[in-house]
């Protein structure tokens, strides 16, 4: 009887998938998909701008009306703004700026050999835990956890009798995870800093500069959820997903012994990281870099933190190259820089056409708009508070399912949610952080990633030829629904309590716009 009803829940589950897959598959390429936004865009605002929809903006006390892009003045503005749209578009600079500092130490091979180093010595009980807290960490590399976490969480399982793809699935979580519980500044930070910015910059124009957040306004959020989700992503994955997967009797593959020669360099990567922490604090402490009254929050150095975090990968990458020889000179430097570069090709086109649609958006101020309808809609119904923030985690994990890229959704929700969320009374850097939680356990099953993909190949190839879309969804879907339920009881008791969700960023507005 029992059989039956798996295989019954596994063929439903088969199906949901599958007509999903089908619906993605009907999306286009991210440049494809902003230009008919763009499109979309222009016509909505043409149609408000020739209806004379206007509402009154709380925060200027001055009706905002809607700009139509078919007019000389819309022509005229495009032709103008189009080169400037895409130079200036916030994260185009910023994740660049990331990407080619985490490369530093992925070309030399610091990543991969310190993962290794790190995960080997974990005690058997704690390697859930530890392969989940890796993957969180990690995240600072952006999507290249997604590829480097899993395999190696699942050799780290095979290492202590435990069932490979259990590792692949806790690893892969954990870097999901990562992308709203990590406790290092990462370049994801960087990235939505800059999309959030710019929703300000379109609501505010005059004023947005007071408003504007830092890559660690959510810093101190995200290391209390990097404990919780450490201790629930290592729980879960023990407790209710390898049960499922019994004991693993295929071939046993050896982790990779690390060399002498790449101990040495690592510890010479180590010894360059605390040197450049140690120049970083005496600029800090000597004034060179700190607030007037010596104050961190503000301070140049909190300000420049892509200009700290580039130098705090680069040095050590580039030592650990020249001692382990994968840097053995400069040109190898060159060539490690731009294979780096080669692969943000895609990127900064989806950049080129973001950037234009989100200028547009702004200028049609259809963003503004819909902010000041939706909070105003909100209030008069009394959705408002913490019934409206569950309501937003759970629309952006159900985006998800259908929408990967974190980056592209916030380039869409934050001209909306931001300016709404600050008229009800809410930071900037809180609505961030809300769209995180919920994007981060919704990329664990969103069958439009990648990732998840090329990982499912991985675990056929090498550990289970049977091993199905369903049962590898199944188990990521269900470590995301226990995960997200905890996470935003821990999310409301964090708000209630009034705990800053950064440095100098707190829950609510200090002085409410509305």
């Amino acid at each position: 009887m029992s059989n039956n009803k798996t295989s019954e829940k596994k063929g439903f589950l088969d199906v949901f998938m599958v007509a999903v897959e089908k619906v993605c598959d009907l999306l286009p390429p991210p440049t494809i998909l902003f230009c008919i936004l763009f499109l979309i865009v222009a016509v909505i605002g043409a149609v408000l701008n020739v209806t004379g929809v206007e509402l009154l903006n709380p925060a200027t006390q001055e009706y905002v009306a809607a700009k139509n892009f078919f007019t000389k003045e819309g022509l005229q503005w495009f032709m103008t703004k189009m080169t400037t749209n895409f130079s200036g578009f916030g994260p185009l600079a910023l994740v660049l700026s990331m990407t080619l500092a985490v490369g530093f130490c992925e070309e030399a091979g610091l990543i991969n050999v310190f993962l290794r180093v790190v995960m080997k010595n974990v005690p058997p009980f704690m390697i859930p835990f530890a392969c989940a807290a890796m993957g969180m960490v990690m995240n600072l590399a952006s999507d290249a956890a997604g590829i480097l976490v899993p395999p190696l969480s699942a050799i780290v399982y095979i290492g202590v009798g435990r069932h490979p793809i259990v590792g692949m699935l806790c690893g892969y979580a954990g870097a999901n995870v990562g992308y709203a519980a990590n406790p290092i500044i990462s370049g994801t930070d960087t990235l939505i800093q800059g999309f959030t910015n710019q929703a300000l910059e379109g609501f505010l124009p005059e004023t947005f500069s007071q408003y504007t957040v830092e890559a660690t306004c959510n810093w101190f959020i995200k290391i209390g959820s990097f404990v919780l989700c450490t201790i629930l992503v290592g729980t879960i994955v023990t407790k209710v997903i390898e049960p499922r997967f019994g004991k693993y009797t295929g071939d046993i593959e050896e982790m990779e012994e690390i060399t002498d020669k790449q101990m040495k360099a690592l510890k010479a990567a180590g010894i360059g990281l605390i040197a450049v922490i140690v120049m970083w604090a005496v600029s800090f402490f000597t004034g060179l870099t700190s607030g007037p009254n010596g104050e961190f929050v503000g301070s140049p150095l909190l300000k420049g933190i892509i200009c700290v975090i580039f130098v705090m990968f680069a040095v050590p990458g580039i030592v650990y190259g020249k001692v382990a020889g994968t840097y053995p000179d400069l040109m190898s430097i060159h060539k490690g820089m731009s294979r780096q570069m080669a692969r943000m090709g895609s990127y900064v086109a989806f950049c080129f056409f973001c950037g234009q649609f989100q200028a547009l958006f702004s200028w049609t101020n259809i963003g503004a708009i819909s902010a000041i309808a939706g909070a105003n809609a909100l209030e008069a119904i009394g959705f408002t508070g913490i019934p409206m923030i569950v309501a937003f985690v759970f629309l952006v994990t159900i985006v998800d399912v259908f929408f990967s890229s974190g980056s592209a959704k916030w380039a869409i929700f934050a001209p909306i949610f931001v300016p709404m969320f600050m008229l009800l009374g809410y930071t900037p850097a809180f609505t961030q952080y809300i769209y995180r939680l919920g994007d981060s356990a919704g990329n664990m099953f969103g069958p439009t990633g990648a990732t998840l993909w090329m990982l499912l190949s991985m675990a056929q190839e090498k550990y289970d030829k049977n091993l199905t879309i369903g049962k590898f969804l199944s188990c990521n879907m269900t470590t995301a629904l226990i995960l997200e339920a905890f996470w935003i009881v821990f999310l409301v008791i964090w708000m209630l309590a009034g705990i800053p969700v950064g440095p100098g960023e707190g829950i609510w507005l200090a002085t409410p716009i509305a």
